[in-house]
């Protein structure tokens, strides 16, 4: 009688058991459909912005960083996240695409992307953009002390990076595209040039730059040249106007050899499992008074037309920052999709210059 009571009550624990864990995993599922996971660059989005849409929706945000597109990349493969929302790089996209990692976009349940401007859209990494909806636009060029550095340096041109005047005080971005990019405009080539010959001589140029290099890094510069501790700066348009909003003896140049033009979108990645969420995310996004106050904070220019219109006009008008596209001509080029062997030699070369740089 005892045994066949002890056999009834385990019985019974197993079965509340079952239920409970029932319970808690349908519970977590329900909770699952209440988040959105976005995985951005650093410093990329007014956190008030994340507040309000949580607030709005009653969906909860889980938000993660990446500092490089390359990165992005390699955890999106790896697929142990599943995230919702990603704002990868213009070049980026294009390889994504390949890659089948994307979900194509659903325009049908989009409001809003009538606000983007025509000339951000329809871009050769995403024609119709079936794929990505623009969120910010900038260049890339050179902020300066204008109190530090000599009176006839105005960085008109990338050489003036090699200027013996500025041993150490030069701050460079931590990427292969972008540095090798300045090195091969410096000399009237391509920011996507495949030539060996050419690339292997950029490294070389970036090795005699040596002597003037403070640091290579990336969001560090920002506080570094706020507090006057570097001269000179590679920098992205957003960040430039941040740190001139800090610090009134900054100029931000755009070098007259050619510029890096970026454009980062906002993508759905395969991974995701809250598409529901990531299209209300998108629709938010698109709100011409939230992409004003998210261009507000982080400085960079916005695509969405309607949201300029709500940007002072000291703002909009300032032509380092909404700079005249059509005015660069060819000169300011957007990075393409290399193949992985070419997006390789990049890299090693970049690898090679930076550990040079430490002897």
């Amino acid at each position: 009688m005892k045994k066949l009571l002890i056999s009834a009550i385990s019985i019974l624990v197993i079965s509340l058991g079952l239920l409970y864990s029932r319970n808690f995993i349908n519970s977590s599922n329900s909770g699952d459909k209440q988040t959105l996971t976005i995985f951005n660059w650093g410093e990329y989005i007014d956190p008030d912005l994340i507040k309000k849409f949580e607030e709005e929706t009653g969906i909860s945000v889980v938000y993660e960083t990446f500092d490089s597109n390359e990165a992005m990349l390699t955890k999106i493969q790896a697929g142990s996240t599943p995230y919702d929302i990603v704002i990868p790089s213009d070049y980026m996209i294009k390889k994504m695409k390949k890659l089948n990692l994307l979900k194509k976009l659903d325009h049908s349940k989009i409001e809003g992307f009538d606000n983007i401007e025509e000339q951000f859209r329809d871009k050769s990494f995403d024609p119709k953009n079936e794929y990505s909806i623009p969120y910010f636009w900038g260049t890339l060029g050179i902020l300066y002390d204008k109190t530090k550095v000599p009176e006839d340096l105005k960085f008109e041109k990338w050489n003036d990076l090699w200027d013996a005047r500025l041993e150490n005080n030069i701050l460079l971005i931590d990427g292969a595209r972008e540095m090798m990019g300045i090195a091969l405009q410096s000399e009237g080539n391509s920011v996507n040039d495949t030539n060996e010959v050419n690339l292997n001589l950029a490294e070389k140029k970036l090795e005699l730059l040596h002597p003037n290099i403070k640091a290579i890094n990336s969001d560090e510069k920002k506080m570094l040249m706020i507090n006057n501790e570097a001269w000179v700066s590679v920098v992205f348009s957003g960040d430039a106007k941040s740190i001139m909003e800090e610090n009134e003896n900054m100029v931000y140049a755009l070098p007259k050899e050619g510029t890096n033009l970026w454009f980062d979108n906002i993508v759905i990645p395969k991974t995701s499992k809250n598409e529901e969420a990531a299209y209300k995310f998108i629709n938010f996004m698109l709100k011409p008074e939230n992409a004003a106050k998210n261009s507000e904070f982080i400085g960079y220019a916005t695509p969405n037309g309607k949201a300029k219109e709500m940007l002072s006009e000291e703002t909009t008008s300032n032509e380092q920052f909404y700079p005249d596209l059509e005015s660069f001509g060819n000169k300011a080029e957007v990075y393409e999709d290399l193949d992985p062997k070419m997006i390789q030699f990049y890299n090693d070369l970049f690898l090679k210059f930076k550990i040079n740089n430490r002897k």
